[in-house]
């Protein structure tokens, strides 16, 4: 009878591997504004026929779930109008700055978009998106010691942006609102569930902020 996770030395050896596949041809079909689409012919195997797949070029991005000394979390409110919804995300944004260290790209957008510092840093999970449409690889930091930032070097908020609403949270209620479907945002879906499950070892067993990522694009 198979073992449980908990006595299957096997179940923690379960991890996604990087599979490379004979390219015969790739092609940029639309170029973006942040992000293209390209056409790729590859084969499965040697001998196999080719294959076509389309998808989305993404450079990738990261997302901060900022937590506060009581163990509240920091959600925002914000316009996306690919699906026509006010959606409660967590801060988030692109790696499209070149040669930019992730966890200062984050740290970035975590003042950007949340008027916020953080003295601790961990890395919580990292995922794609959708990875049978496009490479975009997000990473979500756990932000912690925070510190928000003087009113005169606050970045002013443009567009869509602009009509961001904070609001804290338990994290308990957080996780009562993912699985009620209350909440949509990939990131914050994937951030609050990642906390919670490390809230039960007191955050031991988080990576560290510069825990190598190399599922990003950038680094394969």
């Amino acid at each position: 009878m198979p073992g449980t996770p908990e006595t299957n030395p096997a179940a923690k050896q379960v991890s996604d591997a990087p599979s490379p596949r004979r390219l015969l041809s790739t092609e940029k079909v639309y170029e973006g504004r942040i992000w293209d689409v390209v056409s790729d012919s590859f084969q499965l195997q040697e001998t196999g026929e080719a294959l076509t797949r389309d998808y989305i070029d993404h450079p990738g991005a990261v997302a901060v779930l900022p937590m506060n000394a009581a163990g509240e979390i920091l959600l925002l409110k914000q316009y996306r109008h690919p699906v026509g919804m006010d959606l409660w995300e967590i801060p988030a944004g692109l790696l499209d700055i070149e040669g930019e260290d992730f966890v200062v790209g984050a740290a970035r957008e975590l003042a950007e978009e949340a008027d916020l510092a953080a003295g601790t840093w961990n890395v919580l999970a990292d995922f794609f998106n959708s990875p049978g449409s496009s490479s975009e690889a997000i990473r979500i930091y756990l932000a912690r010691d925070l510190l928000d930032i003087p009113h005169h070097e606050r970045h002013e908020r443009t567009d869509e942006e602009a009509e961001i609403e904070f609001h804290w949270i338990s994290l308990d209620d957080a996780v009562d609102s993912v699985l009620a479907g209350r909440l949509h945002n990939p990131s914050a879906v994937v951030g609050i569930l990642a906390a919670a499950a490390a809230r039960a070892s007191g955050f031991e067993g988080l990576r560290p902020a510069d825990a190598p990522w190399p599922a990003h694009p950038s680094q394969r």
